[in-house]
């Protein structure tokens, strides 16, 4: 195989076919090692929020940590603003030293800290360690979405983006399932089974750790850093690791990337390129983000008030309703990811936006008439959000997709850190507010709020999103270090 990449003429830029050669291989057993390595982040922060909830009882009743309802609160705050603080500053990180340094650093960082979290003394302890929880899995979102889009063929990344964010529920089982276990006290003391609980996602990450250390850095990074002789070695490996187990590989497609060499990308061309250079685009992405982190949180932070309050269902069985409300979650992004691929993101998106809006419009008017039981209630949730997850998963998707290589890390962590300050603080604490009216006319109103923004955004990629199937990354959007001057203001 002749060099694919090499120096040009022209100092300082690089000429190349790698990211082509990696969108023209088959899936294989690389790439499902890629997913789980990286992609067990979705699920660590399923299982961190799903915890939250469920041990707060817990966390009041403990004789050392006697905690009250606002220090739980102020507790799950700690772990948003961990998040939003730990995207941000790792994700700058991540774009300017690497993919690989920092999903090292942000697996360490969270596997310690939720550790730590189960040692904790007295508030301030758990309040600090919480924080760095949460500055662990914000970090992992912006190094991991990052590398496993580089990774992956264009023609499945869409169904691949997808089913990882869905694996998000997958943690949410095992949290609302350990709690029912480990906070019996028939099994452990009281204030054993909450430190128990946070162990898992410790344990979990524990195991994770060590599949990390075969993935390479990814070549796309390499190729911006001028750094073509590694990037080159790593496809090559790949390459010869599918000939190995017998695959024929296809010449790549499209035309060659001529790529100017820099060290790295200054904040305000960030922020340029982000904001004015791809303005259409970054309205979509926060008109997405904004509309399914109001209508996620608001309603799941909220799930365990409305049934033991509406329908008197115990505090210490709410877990049992959680779980089926996870199954829905988890196969929506795996039953309709393929279609992002071969209808197209903006057909998918809309689509699965506005049936989430007018379900949840629907099943709102029959709990506001009380037609609905508990499990009529928790099937109606299945239902909506079979739907509702595979549209906030594509929303991570269109946000990681529509930046450019330079600032893609950094790009995702800004409407991460912007969608889960949003859902966190304002849809949680709004619902919260209607739920203690006590009126269901109250609640429903807040539905009708939630349904708005989702029909809202539905219009907005059906206007203006990006036809990104199939694509590769560059014809996407265009490299700021690309020579030719062809960039998109889409």
């Amino acid at each position: 195989m002749p060099d694919a990449t090499k120096t040009i003429e022209t100092p300082g830029v690089v000429e190349t076919d790698l990211p082509a050669r990696l969108d023209r291989l088959p899936w294989g057993r690389f790439h499902v090692l890629i997913v789980v390595a990286l992609g067990v982040t979705w699920l660590l922060d399923g299982l961190e929020v799903t915890l939250a909830g469920a041990v707060a009882s817990a966390l009041k009743t403990s004789p050392m940590l006697h905690f009250d309802n606002a220090q739980v609160g102020l507790a799950g705050s700690a772990y948003i603003a961990g998040a939003v603080m730990g995207a941000l500053g790792f994700g700058w990180l991540t774009d300017r030293l690497g993919r690989r340094k920092l999903f090292f650093v942000t697996l360490s960082v969270y596997l310690l800290a939720t550790a730590a979290t189960a040692l904790s003394w007295n508030f301030a302890a758990f309040f600090v360690f919480r924080l760095l929880t949460g500055a662990g899995i914000g970090g992992e979102y912006a190094a991991i979405n990052s590398t496993i889009q580089e990774f992956t063929p264009a023609r499945v990344r869409g169904w691949t983006d997808l089913s990882i964010n869905g694996t998000f529920w997958v943690g949410a089982g095992i949290g609302a399932a350990g709690s029912l276990v480990l906070l019996d006290p028939r099994l452990l003391p009281p204030d054993w089974g909450w430190r128990a609980c946070f162990l898992i996602g410790a344990l979990l990450a524990l195991a994770i750790l060590p599949m990390r250390a075969w993935i390479p850095e990814s070549p796309r990074w390499l190729l911006m850093r001028g750094r073509h002789d590694e990037a080159r070695a790593i496809v090559e490996g790949i390459e010869t690791r599918f000939r190995d187990a017998g695959h024929t590989l296809a010449a790549p497609a499209g035309q060659r990337l001529r790529l100017r060499v820099q060290s790295h990308t200054a904040l305000r061309k960030v922020f340029h390129a982000v904001f004015v250079l791809h303005r259409r685009r970054a309205f979509v992405g926060l008109s997405l983000m904004t509309a399914q982190a109001f209508f996620y949180n608001a309603i799941f932070f909220t799930y365990a008030l409305v049934l033991t309050e509406f329908y008197r269902v115990p505090g210490n069985t709410v877990g049992l309703y959680l779980l089926p409300f996870a199954l829905g979650n988890f196969l929506g992004p795996i039953a309709l990811g393929r279609l992002f691929d071969v209808l197209g993101r903006r057909a998918m998106i809309a689509a699965t936006y506005a049936l989430s809006g007018l379900l949840l419009t629907g099943s709102g008017y029959l709990f506001e008439q009380g037609a609905l039981t508990a499990t009529m209630q928790t099937i109606a949730w299945m239902v909506i959000f079979f739907f509702a997850s595979a549209a906030a998963s594509s929303a991570y998707l269109t946000v990681s997709e529509s930046f450019p290589l330079e600032i893609r890390a950094l790009a995702i962590a800004i409407f991460y850190a912007f969608g889960t300050a949003l859902g966190g603080i304002a849809g949680p604490a709004f619902f919260g507010r209607l739920i203690d009216t006590h009126l269901r006319g109250a609640v429903f109103s807040g539905y009708l709020v939630g349904s708005a923004l989702m029909l809202g955004a539905a219009l907005i990629a059906a206007i203006w999103g990006m036809d990104a199937e199939r694509k590769p990354l560059e014809q996407v959007a265009t490299p700021l270090s690309a020579v030719s001057d062809d960039h998109s203001t889409g």
